[in-house]
């Protein structure tokens, strides 16, 4: 067989790194493999040919689950860059006339508030309430403005019986005293590391060239500023150094909300309280810029729109902050797609570069840059935009205007052409003095509280998604097996497009390389590689029992390691979680096959995560069809029954196999062990100890779980397929009672409403996170229809 010493010894690394924990030098590498593993010397080539038809010799060598993720990554990247050319498909652009174009792109509004979360009804009516005056500016002749500390409703508890609100913004107003002095209303953002009272004038950290807020009161302007949520490292975000806006985003995203939204939501609740006979305009630098773009999208009652700052391509999204990480956004939208949707009104664009900002990660957060946008990419960007809707411009004379300071986005000259923009003519500049402070404003406070009420929100959300997954998976039909099948396809096609995440491009075929590579007593391992798409491969090891008669058929069982897991360590070494269970299965007669998944190597994978993410995908948008290709050439082998094969997943591989045989319908039964929960509560809960809020998992939190899929809607998808859950009474991953809780609605599908609960179990056991393997083995011989060993 062809393969090299360096092969050889890097498996034998790997699995001894994986089994001790320590570093084995390279001079002991096969000594000490010599003890315990039994390397395969060549094998006839007829013989594989046989067992294997049409497959070819394996001759790739070093680490193959290595290239597996580099080639992921490639067909992830391959994907950004081809994201614009196929956002077309979601528009239906009729510029025939302005009103029949608004009614065309509502669609594509009506989804871009839902990727942001923003799709909530808002407190109505909303009243600002002024807590106290600030100071003032005034001129000679005494006219001026006055600034005060505000808030205002926003969202009220999702509990529909319950009219309390739960969030609240905050800020400053900066009013002209004479009401009727008044030009226009302005929502002004800042950048998310700045606050309300820096670009209003009244506090330390910025130049007078920043300070937009103030110099558009002095145009006499009513400007509202609020305060957003900020990347200061958060104490509240458990393990995990986390910024506020990370803390904030991880629960949003699993409940179908974000940071993003939260504010469009903010900036609309104050809109929602303006005067609608004056214009209404709103701006925003770096993050708020952002917000501001968003909101123009999203809300036709904004005139005009200024962004500064943060107008560039939109494909490398994911090397940023991960509280931009907006789910399906690319697939629909870049920023010259969003700013059509504010089209034909008035629109200028500031290609100032703000300041670059990194995040290590090394305190539990996601990594990632805040770049600075070059003019070039921004122009490139508007110029698309304008492309994009170039009827609509040449018809509606829509105005688009760009400048470009390098350093202070909002700058002056920009700010005079936004308020000139909004009110149709040229507004002259007051001189007026600084802001004479009365009252000090405590911008801290301010900040902390903004962040509790959106935690607050975050959790009543929690709270009422068990009522929103039930009312979402009503529609399921139990009066028999065969009208529930049929029933829940629909749901299987929404978790695979909306969920999961779905690429179009086709299998290819599988093409299997195989590698005959182990020999232990009662089977034989054989490495496989298959083609998935361009530039994916999937990858595993196969174990066969010796005692395969000629011509018998034998069930399979998949079983899956879990996070930065190899196939080995489910067969050699014994280690402490799986105990060489896909071995043990081997040995009492089942084939097994050990899949390599992706999610190892730690951020390499993770940023597979965020590069799938914008694309409306997940890492198991990759992995499902992986699996279907892997479980398509197991039912093509002469020694399988098709019919039989099983899935039997721990830790991440319990997720997996929450997931893959909701899709994989080829998988006959599934075992979820060391994974089972409350899944949403573990992922959203800002209380619970377990809970992964306060963790180093940046990439595990999946879009909208919370109003879908928790792990009883997921296990709805296997049913009726049998379907067990293995878990150790101290396993960490949860407490016992919501294992319970949640595997008890998935127990009232089978047994109460389907009459089918023999085909569903869950097995205790005094053990931590880890293979039992005693009711889980039971119940694949039962379910697989294979004779326990002569000795049980």
């Amino acid at each position: 067989m062809a393969f090299s010493r360096f092969t050889m010894t890097f498996i034998v690394q790997q699995w001894l790194q994986q089994w001790a924990r320590v570093s084995v030098p390279a001079g002991i590498w096969l000594a000490t493999a010599g003890l315990s593993l039994c390397l395969a010397q060549d094998s006839d080539p007829s013989s594989l040919q046989r067992q294997f038809p049409a497959a070819k010799p394996l001759e790739i060598e070093g680490d193959i689950a290595a290239e597996m993720v580099d080639g992921i990554d490639r067909f992830l990247l391959a994907k950004l860059n081809q994201s614009a050319a196929a956002r077309e498909r979601h528009w239906q652009r009729d510029f025939t006339f302005r009103e029949l174009y608004l009614r065309s792109v509502q669609p594509n509004r009506d989804r871009l508030a839902r990727m942001l979360g923003a799709h909530e009804d808002r407190v109505d009516p909303v009243v600002i309430a002024r807590n106290f005056v600030v100071g003032s500016s005034v001129d000679d002749s005494l006219s001026g403005y006055r600034v005060y500390s505000v808030r205002w409703p926003v969202l009220e508890d999702p509990d529909p019986g319950r009219s309390i609100v739960s969030v609240y913004g905050e800020g400053l107003l900066l009013e002209p005293i004479e009401p009727s002095a008044v030009v226009a209303n302005v929502v002004a953002l800042p950048d998310c590391d700045q606050t309300p009272g820096q670009i209003s004038g009244i506090a330390d950290g910025i130049d007078p060239e920043l300070q937009f807020a103030r110099r558009l009161a002095e145009r006499d302007c009513r400007v509202l500023v609020p305060m957003l949520v900020s990347r200061e490292i958060n104490s509240r975000g458990g393990r995990a150094k986390l910024t506020s806006r990370e803390y904030i985003y991880r629960a949003a995203f699993e409940l179908g909300r974000h940071p993003i939204g939260y504010e469009v939501q903010m900036v609309r609740a104050a809109i929602d309280s303006f005067d609608a006979s004056r214009p209404i305009g709103v701006i925003g630098a770096g993050e708020g810029g952002r917000v501001a773009l968003a909101t123009a999208a999203l809300d036709q009652r904004v005139d005009a729109l200024c962004v500064g700052g943060s107008f560039g391509a939109s494909e490398r999204v994911w090397t940023e902050p991960i509280d931009r990480n907006v789910f399906g956004w690319l697939a629909e939208f870049g920023n010259a797609e969003t700013l059509t949707l504010v089209a034909p009104r008035k629109v200028l664009i500031n290609h100032a570069q703000t300041p670059a900002r990194s995040f290590d990660g090394s305190g539990g957060g996601a990594p990632g840059t805040i770049h600075p946008i070059d003019a070039t990419e921004g122009r490139q960007e508007v110029e698309r935009a304008r492309q994009l809707v170039r009827p609509l411009i040449e018809n509606e004379h829509w105005q688009i205007d760009e400048t470009a300071f390098r350093d202070a986005p909002c700058d002056q000259a920009t700010t005079d052409r936004f308020v000139e923009a909004l009110i149709n003519r040229p507004r002259a500049d007051r001189q007026r003095r600084g802001v004479d402070a009365v009252r000090k404003v405590d911008e801290a406070a301010m900040q902390t509280r903004l962040v509790e009420h959106l935690d607050r929100h975050n959790q009543l959300l929690l709270r009422e998604s068990p009522f929103v997954r039930r009312e979402f998976m009503k529609d399921l039909n139990t009066n028999s097996i065969e009208d529930y099948v049929q029933s829940s396809q629909r749901y299987r096609q929404i978790f695979r497009d909306d969920v999961i995440g779905h690429f179009d491009d086709s299998l290819l075929p599988p093409n299997a390389r195989v590698r005959q590579t182990w020999q232990q007593p009662g089977w034989t391992g054989y490495e496989v590689v298959l083609d998935v798409f361009e530039d994916v491969i999937a990858y595993g090891v196969l174990i066969v029992p010796d005692d395969m008669k000629p011509g018998e058929k034998r069930p399979v069982v998949v079983c899956q390691h879990g996070l930065e897991g190899r196939p080995t360590d489910t067969f050699l070494g014994d280690h402490r979680a799986y105990h060489d269970f896909a071995a043990q299965l081997a040995r009492r007669g089942f084939i097994t096959f050990a899949p390599q998944n992706p999610y190892l190597f730690k951020d390499r994978f993770r940023t597979l995560q965020r590069k799938a993410n914008p694309l409306g995908k997940t890492l198991f948008s990759v992995i499902v069809p992986q699996q279907q290709q892997i479980v398509n050439w197991l039912k093509s082998l002469p020694q399988v029954d098709p019919q039989r094969i099983a899935f039997y997943g721990l830790s991440y591989g319990g997720k997996s196999a929450m997931r893959i045989p909701a899709l994989v319908t080829d998988y006959c039964l599934s075992i979820c062990s060391a994974d089972f929960n409350e899944w949403v509560l573990k992922n959203a809960s800002t209380r619970h100890p377990f809970s992964y809020v306060g963790t180093g998992e940046y990439e595990i939190f999946e879009w909208n779980l919370g109003e879908t899929f928790n792990y009883s809607e997921m296990a709805a998808l296997i049913c009726p397929r049998p379907f067990m859950v293995e878990r150790g009474h101290f396993d960490g991953v949860a407490t016992d009672q919501w294992v319970a809780h949640e595997y008890a609605k998935v127990r009232n599908l089978y047994a109460a409403r389907l009459k089918i609960g023999e085909r569903t179990e869950i097995e205790w056991f005094d053990g931590p996170h880890t293979i039992n393997g005693q009711g889980t083995f039971e119940f694949l011989h039962k379910h697989l229809n294979w004779p326990k060993p002569p000795s049980e």
